[in-house]
């Protein structure tokens, strides 16, 4: 238990600093474009002087770099911080975004865990024949294959073709208990609307997960296959123990790994929505994100990416605890 402390006490060292430094590199890349943020905001070319005066002394856009950012995250960390862009309070436009891309996350997570955890134990299972070169195809496919232009090409198929999408707002309950609809739907049985919502949704979560597909399937295939070539496991055959059993111990094994790299990628999935979100007309938090960059809101902009390193990190803290918990090597 000593080591653990000491563990969790170094990863939870890095966890301020680790903030910090995204925030920062991201508001300096952001301010330092040449271009007068405040002009934008006033109205660009026929903006008044007058008003973009009043934006450069009120977001202390003539003092140095330094001082900006820390007017910026005080701002933000008290709930302060007003967007010059939107008018609203950065962290309501966070709540209003995020939980689109949330249920995006959610419906690729699914799609990773549901495919690419069988397709990655198939491939184990058939190692080296037809059936194994085809998955790694597959999951060589997901790595490899830009999102954009998966999604042009399957909206082309299911929505141009087949009809089997909805490319047009975002269905929303009149009724709210954790502020996801997704959730929301199941927990009040409303099944009518979480039916729209995967109609809205299985594409554009495919399409974001279908990379991590292709991970997930090639990790669980040589995971499976280091834990397979392992000495319990001829001890079991010895034993006598059935086929099945001696998989489910394997697979039990084999997960370790595997479980870090999901936990990892769904903290990813979260901030890596902006393209999908924009090809899907999706409000989201990425596109939230693509609009502030556009209008040179880096205030609106600093903010989402706080909250997404925020969400990041600490679903990295978590893996990290339960990676430690499972295998005491990682410790030391």
């Amino acid at each position: 238990m000593a080591e653990l402390g000491r563990f969790l006490l170094r990863r939870l060292l890095t966890f301020i600093p680790t903030l910090i430094g995204v925030t920062f590199i991201v508001f300096v890349i952001a301010a330092v474009i040449p271009s007068n943020p405040a002009r934008v905001w006033a109205g660009g070319e026929k903006a008044s002087p007058q008003v973009v005066e009043r934006l450069i002394r009120e977001y202390h856009l003539n003092e140095s770099i330094p001082k900006q950012y820390y007017f910026v995250m005080k701002k933000l960390l008290t709930n302060t911080m007003v967007s010059p862009v939107s008018h609203h309070y950065v962290w309501d436009d966070i709540k209003t975004y995020f939980p689109v891309t949330l249920q995006l996350t959610i419906i690729a997570f699914v799609f990773i865990i549901g495919l690419g955890i069988p397709l990655g134990i198939i491939a184990a299972l058939k190692k080296d024949t037809i059936i194994d070169m085809i998955i790694r195809i597959i999951a060589l496919l997901g790595v490899s294959t830009p999102i954009f232009w998966l999604a042009y090409l399957l909206i082309y198929v299911f929505y141009t073709k087949l009809h089997w999408i909805v490319l047009a707002g975002t269905p929303t309950p009149d009724y709210s208990i954790t502020g996801i609809p997704l959730i929301d739907s199941i927990l009040k049985l409303d099944w009518n609307m979480f039916a729209q919502i995967i109609r809205r949704y299985w594409l554009p979560g495919f399409v974001l997960g279908f990379t991590g597909i292709g991970v997930v399937a090639r990790i669980v295939r040589n995971s499976f296959l280091d834990a397979y070539s392992a000495d319990f496991t001829e001890f079991m055959m010895a034993r006598g123990f059935s086929r099945f059993r001696i998989y489910m111990h394997v697979l039990k094994n084999a997960m370790v790994p595997v479980v870090t790299v999901l936990g990892l990628m769904f903290g990813g999935l979260l901030a890596g929505a902006p393209i999908t979100e924009t090809v899907f007309s999706l409000p989201g938090l990425g596109w939230y994100m693509l609009r502030a960059i556009n209008q040179s809101d880096y205030l609106g902009l600093t903010g989402a990416v706080l909250f997404v390193a925020l969400i990041y990190v600490t679903v990295n803290l978590i893996v990290d605890i339960l990676y430690a918990l499972i295998d005491p090597r990682v410790r030391y």
